[in-house]
């Protein structure tokens, strides 16, 4: 027999377990990107989260510029299709200090609309954030204090640049889940009743040459790297090109036998000549 707990008549029955919804626990198991940076957003802290693919700076606790040798830079962004000229550029990043970063350097002398600069800001801060906040092999490390040439321009929330990682993880695994793309050379390969390329993914498959990896297209067309993920993965996908596979770690030789029925060499050492005659001497006993 099966007994049911009830509840006695006029008593309070007990208050009803608290249930997350589905979404926020999601963004809390998001979190692990980086623990630490959660730990330092709560902190309010200003600094540098120093990571094995790239730099977070921080400013009272939000995100204020990122930096990954994976993604193309603020410069790059700029300079390539000319929206910025190259030398007035040059000179904001020579006269900045920690008290006129690069930023507000170009924006009182008013080289570039503000719109402008915030727009292709925000695009290279979560480009190489979401390179930064890739799985890693190493511990961050935390400088407290430490500022970036270009200054605050338009801080962004931890919890929001985590978020967007993550749809961003999620976008590239729908298109193609072979992560293996991202960060390999590239091969164009003749795929039978492929669909047309777009003029986007043209250029990016004229720039394929065996040696180039994604983040040196992205660089080479002045675009953001993940948006240059999007098109490798989706001409993965359709199979226009693949990823050079590395070659296999070199074997080391195995250690060849001894060759049998060759007397070790004698050994001169005086303990075991000393051994060896007692034990000759015992013998004749």
């Amino acid at each position: 027999m099966t007994l049911v707990g009830t509840t006695p008549r006029g008593t309070t029955p007990p208050p009803r377990l608290p249930v997350r919804e589905k979404s926020t626990a999601r963004h809390r198991a998001g979190t692990g990107l980086s623990p630490m940076l959660t730990r330092l957003a709560a902190e309010r802290a200003t600094g540098v989260l120093e990571r094995e693919r790239g730099s977070l700076y921080l400013a009272e606790g939000r995100v204020v510029h990122a930096e990954s040798p994976y993604a193309p830079g603020l410069d790059v962004l700029l300079l390539t299709h000319g929206t910025l000229d190259p030398t007035v550029w040059r000179e904001a990043v020579e006269r900045a200090d920690q008290e006129y970063g690069a930023a507000r350097l170009l924006l009182d002398a008013g080289r570039i609309p503000r719109g402008a600069l915030e727009l292709c800001h925000l695009g290279a801060l979560y480009d190489a954030a979401y390179f930064a906040l890739a799985p890693s092999s190493a511990p961050g490390r935390f400088v407290y204090g430490a500022g970036h040439w270009l200054g605050a321009l338009r801080p962004v929330p931890v919890d929001a640049l985590e978020r967007e990682t993550l749809r961003r993880r999620e976008l590239l695994e729908r298109l193609w889940p072979d992560p293996l793309a991202d960060g390999a050379p590239l091969l164009r390969s003749e795929a039978v009743a492929a669909p047309a390329a777009t003029a986007r993914q043209n250029a990016v498959l004229a720039l394929v040459n065996g040696v180039r990896t994604a983040s040196d297209i992205a660089r080479e067309l002045g675009r953001q790297a993940f948006h240059t993920l999007v098109d490798v993965r989706r001409l993965a996908a359709a199979g226009l090109l693949s990823a050079l596979l590395p070659p296999p770690p070199p074997v080391a030789p195995a250690a060849p036998d001894p060759p049998r029925g060759i007397p070790m060499p004698r050994v001169n050492d005086p303990d075991i000549t000393l051994l060896k005659r007692l034990r000759d001497a015992l013998e004749a006993l």
